[in-house]
């Protein structure tokens, strides 16, 4: 590749490149190999369907359950069926059931089953295209309470009589629903010993905010406990305290305590941070039922204690997720601890079994399937910020799979190409690239499919870094620098007609700027906190993401020549990450929704919550594309033509 610059740094910068500057360093820093595709192997698309949804998912790949003695002794899997997904589950009562999320039916889409404890007679309890999880059986097994998003998309609590296949919602009514601007989530139900209550835990009534007091983009979340009748009724607020998160409660055996975590509301970020774990700490606390008083912190000492549960009137088991090197169960009692990288135990009443699942991180491949909520297109998994040309071929950087690299392909993924390594100039930092933070982001093509325009640099929370606007052709032989680095500049997007680039800037100034390809001047179009800018296919607009305030940020559209601004969402929560689709419409990412689950309980993850949306380019006509526990954005279509015959 030959590098050039149109601006004067001195020898090192303006030299061709020849090899990679880190290639005698350690092997994360080594010169980029792109991911490689077997000749054909994304298969067309079905008959029946207009072509594929690409869009990218930051979760587990694999999730096992099973199930041991509470110390530890005779794990066994739960089901020995491989390829399943099942994850969240929790003993009957009567110690002879297993009920669990499953995505069984399509990666993404969570559905309710149970089990007998061997392994044997498994039943599918409530499978829909909604998010649904959290399933807990009544002490007499003639009812369950558990989360879904259903009639409306929030997780609210319902309750199903198994008998005669009724599902009542308890937490959507004018009783207990909190007030429409806030988060209105409700998670993790726990039936009583006597069947007459069911606690949980919500995020109802609280703000939305952002990590680091409010900098962050990613929400945190407040959690306090709740309690309500079956039939609804009751409802009322058990423990709660401002700033907070109280989550996953449980109940004594006897019915008079209840048992949670509890984490300031900043911790709920690092609880699902890897380079955060081992700063984040919680204890376990158990209040009196009726009162809410008599306040017992039941551990102490650093580290990040989840999923508390009552084994005995006077032992409480609970999760450790960090340190690391201590992660597993744990115990209020002398009992030795249980290491082992494992999530969301669950330990039977008797006090003998725990069930458990173990997540495995590999990659999902390129147009891996997923769960297809629109029956029109088949969903495939893509790597981070697809862009088609409008000569049909896809450019992505290869995130997940490699080092930030921008690579392109045939929608089949045939004839892959590495266009820039990331690593190749030496301005990615490959401490932040190795975690997500820096590399070669949003490749945006010229309408001739000459040019892959780009940001490389550092983005996100490392954006205090330097941040440069490049150009390579198309076949990797050229990289052009176009932007000096004084402000973090990124994101860029090519006008329709190839002579402009839009990117955003970040540092001593904010906004958005126009660099004009044929003179190199650069124009400011806006001076807000605005970010990720794409033309539209016409190139009469521009859309972006603006932080409108403290705490939330919105999707905007405004004309090249700075007019004609608009706000088209207003959810309260975050909307961001929006493109254009081929006839007009926008796409993009939303927290309007809420958390599906409690923050604190993912792994691995930035903004958990996120949903993916389409809506007119006025706003009008929103609605949701997918529908999952996991963070979902960078969507495209690709028409079936694309695949050849």
């Amino acid at each position: 590749m030959r590098f050039i610059s149109v601006f004067s740094f001195g020898a090192t910068i303006g030299l061709a490149i020849a090899s990679c500057p880190y290639s005698q360093a350690s092997g994360s820093q080594l010169e980029h190999k792109p991911r490689s595709f077997s000749a054909g192997q994304f298969s067309r698309p079905s008959a029946d369907k207009k072509g594929v949804f690409l869009m990218n998912r930051i979760g587990p790949s694999t999730s096992t359950l099973y199930i041991s003695n509470i110390d530890g002794s005779n794990e066994r899997q739960v089901l020995n069926t491989n390829n399943t997904f099942d994850y969240h589950a929790s003993f009957s009562p009567d110690g002879k059931w297993i009920t669990f999320t499953s995505e069984r039916g399509g990666d993404g889409n969570s559905d309710l089953y149970r089990v007998r404890t061997d392994g044997s007679g498994l039943q599918k309890m409530n499978a829909t295209p909604s998010f649904e999880d959290a399933m807990v059986l009544s002490p007499n097994g003639s009812h369950a309470a558990y989360v879904t998003t259903a009639n409306g998309y929030v997780a609210n609590i319902w309750v199903m009589d198994l008998s005669t296949g009724i599902h009542t919602n308890l937490t959507n009514t004018d009783a207990v629903r909190g007030v429409n601007w806030s988060p209105n989530s409700y998670f993790q139900p726990a039936w009583s010993p006597d069947g007459k209550w069911i606690l949980f835990s919500s995020d109802r009534n609280t703000d939305w905010l952002g990590h680091g007091n409010g900098t962050g983009w990613e929400h945190t979340q407040e959690l306090s406990v709740y309690v309500i009748r079956p039939d609804g009724t009751g409802f009322r607020q058990v423990a709660t305290k401002p700033g907070y998160a109280l989550g996953s409660p449980k109940w004594s055996p006897d019915g008079k305590r209840v048992v949670f975590y509890e984490l300031t509301r900043e911790a709920t970020w690092g609880a699902h941070r890897p380079e955060s774990l081992a700063t984040t700490d919680s204890q376990i606390i158990s209040v009196d039922f009726a009162t809410g008083l008599d306040r017992i912190v039941e551990t102490s000492g650093p580290g990040l204690k989840l999923s508390p549960q009552y084994i005995s009137q006077h032992e409480i088991g609970y999760l450790v997720k960090s340190p690391v090197a201590k992660q597993g169960l744990a115990y209020t009692s002398n009992r030795t601890s249980v290491l082992g990288n494992l999530r969301s135990p669950a330990w039977s009443a008797d006090g003998k079994s725990v069930v458990y699942e173990k997540t495995g991180w590999d990659i999902r491949s390129m147009e891996a399937p997923l769960y297809s909520w629109d029956k029109d297109w088949e969903y495939r998994f893509t790597d981070v910020f697809p862009q088609l040309s409008r000569q049909g071929e896809l450019a992505i950087t290869q995130k997940q799979l490699g080092n930030s690299s921008i690579v392109k392909m045939h929608p089949d993924g045939t004839d892959l190409k590495l266009v820039f390594d990331s690593y190749s100039t030496g301005q990615a930092d490959p401490a932040f690239v190795m975690k997500g933070l820096s590399g070669a982001f949003q490749p945006s093509w010229s309408p001739d499919g000459q040019w892959i325009a780009f940001g490389l640099g550092s983005w996100f929370q490392s954006r205090t870094g330097p941040g440069w606007i490049f150009r390579a052709s198309a076949d990797g032989s050229i990289a052009e620098q176009l932007t000096n680095g004084t402000l973090n500049s990124g994101f860029p997007s090519y006008s329709a007609d190839g002579r402009y680039l839009v990117y955003r800037v970040w540092g001593a100034q904010f906004g958005l700027r126009i660099l004009d390809l044929a003179n190199q001047n650069t124009r400011v179009l806006t001076d807000s906190n605005d970010n990720l800018p794409f033309f539209s296919p016409s190139g009469d607009k521009i859309v972006f993401t603006r932080k409108m305030n403290v705490t939330n940020f919105d999707i905007c559209t405004i004309r090249p020549d700075g007019t004609d601004l608009k706000v088209l969402t207003s959810s309260g929560a975050n909307d961001a990450h929006a493109v254009w689709t081929a006839d007009g419409k926008i796409m993009y990412s939303s927290g309007m929704y809420g958390f599906r689950i409690e923050a604190a309980l993912y792994d691995d993850t930035f903004q958990p919550y996120g949903q993916i949306m389409i809506m007119d380019e006025d706003g009008q006509n929103k609605r949701m594309l997918t529908d999952s526990m996991w963070e979902d954005s960078m969507p495209l279509y690709l028409p079936k033509h694309l695949f050849g015959n």
